[in-house]
């Protein structure tokens, strides 16, 4: 270690006496700190892309056999519908839970065409954004008895198009804030302490970049998908010695109706794709480096979670002013829109 100091000093011009330990001391810190810096990154991301492309996520049976029940919330469409595609394709009953009853109806006939008596489905036609009790009593007689092994918090609202906080109507926070946020809470008070008792199960919950990096002019929604991501955490280190797993899942753009994004990508992929990420990667983090209970699976959102944390920062300045102008963009284009669309009107 001498031998180094004494080299690495002197390619600087500095000159170290041997009789100085002070001054030796804080050069071996200074050497040893440099080392973790550079060192520090490649370890992380040579997790990260273990994580994302070598191993292989943990089984869904670990959370309970196939014939068992997965619940859906926001099933009707998009990453919902696909999540009840392909859980229905791994041999799992179904509970599926939207607002549009018509929309149910077809996706269980479809379900119940494809694979016959095997899969079971229930549906269950609520509107989260009323808070109804009553919605939630029925949620509660239609599952009584029911081995409920995986919960998906999919139901989802974002702003309809960006928005400054102080314009955004009423109604459009309060619908946010309820469906986002206490949909997801009751839901899963309702569901997990069948999968306590039990032993085992999963619980999924579809967050957003929105909330991991704070987004102006979506300032309702990255906070609502924030709190997902805290609540997510917290609530997988109560569950974890019940033998249930708690994963938040965090994701960019996604070709669904929220995003109104209509062709996939190398940074945007069908609602297909990501599902199959998702339930590949069970129990690893992909770009979620450090965050626990956390995963980002899709290989290109992870790639973009860990070079934001770790070079930009999460809540930057810097990220978060980026965020402003690229939504200040979106909003101009949307509005211009809106006004050509009125003219032809």
């Amino acid at each position: 270690m001498e031998y180094l100091i004494r080299n690495v000093t002197d390619s600087f011009g500095v000159h170290i006496e041997a009789s100085s330990p002070v001054l030796r001391f804080a050069a071996t810190l200074l050497i040893f700190a440099g080392i973790v810096s550079v060192t520090k990154p490649l370890l992380s991301l040579a997790r990260v892309l273990v994580s994302l492309f070598i191993l292989p996520g943990q089984s869904l049976t670990n959370f309970g056999p196939r014939g068992s029940w997965a619940l859906i919330t926001g099933a009707s469409d998009g990453i919902g519908k696909e999540f009840a595609l392909a859980l229905a394709a791994k041999g799992y009953n179904l509970i599926l839970v939207s607002r549009t009853e018509s929309k149910l109806t077809t996706l269980a006939s479809d379900i119940s065409s494809k694979y016959g008596p095997k899969i079971s489905t229930k549906t269950l036609a609520m509107d989260f954004a009323q808070n109804k009790d009553s919605d939630y009593a029925r949620l509660r007689d239609l599952i009584k008895g029911l081995d409920i092994s995986i919960l998906v918090n999919n139901v989802g609202l974002s702003h309809s198009i960006p928005v400054p906080f102080v314009e955004t109507p009423e109604d459009e926070m309060r619908d946010i804030i309820m469906i986002n946020c206490m949909a997801t809470l009751r839901v899963t008070q309702i569901v997990t302490p069948g999968m306590i008792s039990r032993k085992r199960g999963l619980i999924l919950t579809m967050a957003s970049f929105g909330g991991a990096f704070p987004t102006p002019l979506l300032a309702t929604y990255s906070g609502s998908k924030a709190f997902l991501q805290q609540w997510s955490t917290a609530l997988g280190s109560e569950l974890e010695p019940h033998g249930v797993r708690v994963q938040c899942i965090q994701s960019h753009l996604i070709t669904t109706a929220m995003s109104k994004i209509r062709k996939s990508s190398l940074l945007v992929p069908n609602p297909k794709q990501f599902v199959r990420a998702v339930l590949g990667k069970i129990g690893r983090s992909g770009g979620a480096q450090g965050i626990a209970f956390t995963s980002t699976p899709y290989w290109s959102h992870g790639l973009m979670h860990w070079f934001l944390s770790t070079f930009v920062g999460e809540r930057s300045e810097l990220l978060v002013k980026m965020n402003r102008g690229m939504h200040e963009d979106i909003r101009r284009r949307a509005l211009r829109k809106a006004a050509r669309e009125a003219k032809k009107q």
